[in-house]
C-alpha cells in the first residue's frame, strides 16, 4: 500500500516562531527584508481552507479537513494585521486567497476591515512624514486590495465586495471545455464560473486576470482558452504546475513547461515577448498578434523567479509563512489573542521574514532550479 499525504493541518494551540538565523545580523529597517536582500511588499492572506471545487492538482476528491471556525482569523484580526503591515512594514499590495474566499460568509466584512485599515495606515504614514522633504516621503498611493477566486457565486456578491473596497480579481480557470473542466475540478460548474467572470467585468473590476494551471490534459485546449480571454478582455496567465497537491502525486516529468506552451500557442497566435510589468512580477508577458492583448506565463518550475520574490503570506490560521514551500511558521494570531502590541507583532513578522529560505523552501545553494523542499502541509491545508 502506498502512503498518501493528505496535507492535514498540524496540531494547533502552540505558537510556532520561525527562528532568526544566526551569523548574519538583520539591518535596522522596519521593512520585511530577508537575508538575501529581498523586501516583501505583497501580502497574501488566506482566509479559509474550504473550497467549492476539488481540483485534482490541489486536493483529494473528498476534500481536506477544515480549520475550525474559531481558529480562523476574524475580520477584525485581519484588519489589524493589514494595518500593521501597511503602516509599519511597507506592505503595498494585499490579496485574499483560500481555499475559496467566497466560502467565507463574512468576506465583505473582511474586505471592508482591510480597506479601512489600509487607508487609515496610509494616512498615518503620510501624516508622520509631513516634516520630511517631499522627494523623500514614502508613497501615499492607495493600497490595492485583490482576491483570487474560482468565481462560483461571485455574481451574487461582487457589487457588495466592490463597495467594501475590492479593487481587482484573479479567477482560477484552467479550461473553457466543459467536459475537461468537470473532469479536472470534479464539478460540472463551468457555466457558473463564466457567469462570475462576466459579473466581475460588469462590476468594473476589469481587467479581470485569469489564472490557468498548465496540465498535460488541458494543453490541447490552451489556445481556446487564450482566444476566449482575448475575446472577453481578460488577462490570461498560465502557471506551471508546482508540487502543491495534497496527495503528493506531483512529479517533474508531468510538468508542461513554458516552452511547451509557447510552441502550442504559436501554432495559432503570433506571440511577441513583452517582458514583465515590474521586476518582481512572476509572469513573463507576450503580446498576442501584436497586441494590445497579452498572455502571461508564470514559469515557477522551469524559470524560477525566487530571487525577485516580494511576498509574505498569512495562512488561514494566522501564521506567517515566508515561503510557500517552507515549513517554519510564526503564529501572529496567537500573539493578537494573547494581548501583544502592534510593535511586538511587527517584530515577530520581521523575524519570520528575515528567515525566509533562498528558493523553494530551501537555503541550499546546490538545490536545482526545478527542485522543491518537502513541505509538511500542502497548499490546501494552509489555505492557498
Amino acid at each position: 500500500m502506498t502512503a498518501v499525504t493528505l496535507g492535514i493541518p498540524s496540531v494547533r494551540g502552540v505558537p510556532r516562531r520561525a527562528a532568526t538565523p544566526a551569523g548574519k545580523p538583520r539591518p535596522e529597517t522596519p521593512l520585511l527584508v530577508d537575508r538575501y536582500g529581498r523586501v516583501a511588499r505583497d501580502l497574501r492572506v488566506s482566509i479559509t481552507t474550504a473550497c467549492s471545487l476539488r481540483c485534482t492538482y490541489c486536493m483529494p476528491a473528498e476534500g481536506l479537513p477544515l480549520v475550525p471556525r474559531d481558529e480562523l482569523m476574524t475580520p477584525e484580526e485581519i484588519g489589524r494585521l493589514v494595518g500593521i503591515g501597511v503602516r509599519d512594514l511597507g506592505i503595498r499590495d494585499i490579496r485574499f486567497t483560500g481555499g475559496e474566499p467566497l466560502m467565507r460568509r463574512d468576506l465583505e466584512q473582511i474586505i471592508g476591515a482591510a480597506r479601512s485599515a489600509a487607508d487609515d495606515a496610509t494616512a498615518s504614514v503620510a501624516a508622520d512624514t509631513t516634516d520630511v522633504p517631499t522627494a523623500s516621503r514614502p508613497a501615499a498611493e492607495r493600497v490595492r486590495i485583490a482576491m483570487t477566486s474560482n468565481a462560483l457565486g461571485l455574481d451574487k456578491r461582487v457589487d457588495a465586495l466592490v463597495a467594501a473596497g475590492l479593487d481587482r480579481i484573479n479567477v482560477s480557470l484552467d479550461t473553457v471545455d466543459r467536459e475537461a473542466f468537470a473532469a479536472l475540478t470534479r464539478r460540472d460548474r463551468l457555466d457558473d464560473v463564466l457567469t462570475g467572470v462576466r459579473a466581475a467585468l460588469a462590476a468594473g473590476l476589469a481587467p479581470v486576470k485569469i489564472n490557468a494551471v498548465l496540465l498535460p490534459e488541458t494543453l490541447a485546449g490552451a489556445a481556446d482558452l487564450l482566444a476566449w480571454a482575448v475575446e472577453h478582455g481578460c488577462n490570461l496567465r498560465f502557471i506551471e504546475e508546482m508540487p502543491l497537491d495534497a496527495d503528493g502525486q506531483w512529479t517533474r516529468d508531468d510538468v508542461v513547461s513554458a516552452a511547451d506552451l509557447l510552441n502550442r500557442l504559436g501554432e495559432r497566435f503570433t506571440l511577441t515577448p513583452a517582458g514583465r510589468e515590474d521586476p518582481s512580477a512572476p509572469a513573463e508577458e507576450w503580446l498576442v498578434d501584436d497586441g494590445p492583448a497579452t498572455v502571461g506565463i508564470i514559469a515557477s518550475v522551469t524559470r524560477s523567479f525566487c530571487g525577485a520574490c516580494d511576498r509574505t503570506r498569512l495562512t488561514a490560521e494566522g501564521t506567517v509563512r515566508s515561503c510557500l514551500f517552507g515549513n517554519e511558521e510564526t503564529d501572529l494570531k496567537a500573539l493578537l489573542r494573547n494581548g501583544a502590541t502592534d510593535d511586538e507583532v511587527g517584530d515577530a513578522w520581521r523575524a519570520a521574514m528575515w528567515a525566509k529560505p533562498r528558493a523553494h523552501g530551501s537555503d541550499a545553494v546546490e538545490l536545482a532550479a526545478d527542485a522543491f523542499a518537502d513541505t509538511t502541509r500542502s497548499m490546501g491545508a494552509i489555505g492557498g
